[in-house]
C-alpha cells in the first residue's frame, strides 16, 4: 500500500502547478472547472438573467457557481450529484444519481411544472484506466443528460454536455442534430491538453 501510482503522482503535480486552479482560488471559485464555462460562454453566450438551469454532476460546485452569477435572484439553478454540495447562494441542491428515479421525480418537482432554459452536465465517470470501459461509463452518462435536457428542456432551449472522443459518440452527435437546431464542439483551453473530454453544445431544442 506503500507510495502513489504513476498517474496519480502525475495528476498531483498537474493540479498544483495549474495556473487554472491558482486562479479559482483567488477568485473563489470552488473549481477549475469553472473557467471551462466561463470560456464556452464568453464565446456562445448560453447564460442570461433569468434563465432556469439545471447543472448535472454539479459537484463541488464550480460550473453552479458561474450560473447563479449569470441568471441572478430572477433565475434559478437547479444543482444535482450524488456528492453533497455545500450550501450556495441561489442554487437549489438536490443529492443523488442522475440514473436514480428518485432524483429525477426530485428534480420535476423543482422545477414544478416549469421547463429549463438550459441543462448542463460536467458528469464523468470514475475512471477505470481501462479505455473501453471508462468510455462506456462515460457515453451513458452523456446519454442519460441528454434524456434529461429532451424531457425538460423548453422549446428553443440549450443543452451543454461533457463527451470524451471515442466509441460512441457519432452516435451521440447525431441523436442531437436530431433534436436541436445547431450542435457544436467546443475544447475550452482550461480543458487539460491530454484529456479526451470535450464539450458538445446543442442550441435551439425542438426547433
Amino acid at each position: 500500500m506503500g507510495g502513489r501510482s504513476a498517474s496519480s503522482r502525475r495528476w498531483l503535480e498537474e493540479h498544483h502547478g495549474d495556473p487554472y486552479v491558482a486562479r479559482a482560488r483567488r477568485l473563489g471559485f470552488r473549481s477549475r472547472a469553472a473557467f471551462k464555462l466561463l470560456e464556452i460562454d464568453a464565446r456562445d453566450r448560453i447564460l442570461l438573467s433569468g434563465m432556469t438551469v439545471i447543472d448535472l454532476g454539479a459537484a463541488p460546485g464550480g460550473w453552479s457557481q458561474v450560473v447563479a452569477q449569470a441568471v441572478g435572484s430572477r433565475g434559478r439553478v437547479l444543482a444535482i450529484d450524488p456528492i453533497p454540495i455545500e450550501r450556495l447562494s441561489g442554487v437549489t441542491v438536490i443529492t443523488g444519481s442522475i440514473f436514480e428515479d428518485r432524483v429525477a421525480g426530485a428534480l420535476r418537482e423543482a422545477l414544478g411544472g416549469v421547463k429549463a432554459d438550459l441543462v448542463l452536465s460536467d458528469v464523468a465517470p470514475n475512471m477505470s484506466g481501462i479505455r473501453a470501459v471508462d468510455a462506456a461509463r462515460a457515453l451513458a452518462l452523456a446519454e442519460t443528460a441528454r434524456d434529461f435536457a429532451i424531457e425538460l428542456l423548453k422549446p428553443g432551449g440549450d443543452f451543454l454536455v461533457k463527451v470524451f472522443q471515442g466509441a460512441g459518440m457519432d452516435g451521440l452527435l447525431a441523436s442531437l442534430r436530431a433534436g436541436f437546431r445547431r450542435v457544436s464542439i467546443r475544447k475550452p483551453q482550461a480543458s487539460r491538453g491530454r484529456s479526451g473530454e470535450v464539450y458538445v453544445l446543442g442550441r435551439g431544442y425542438g426547433l
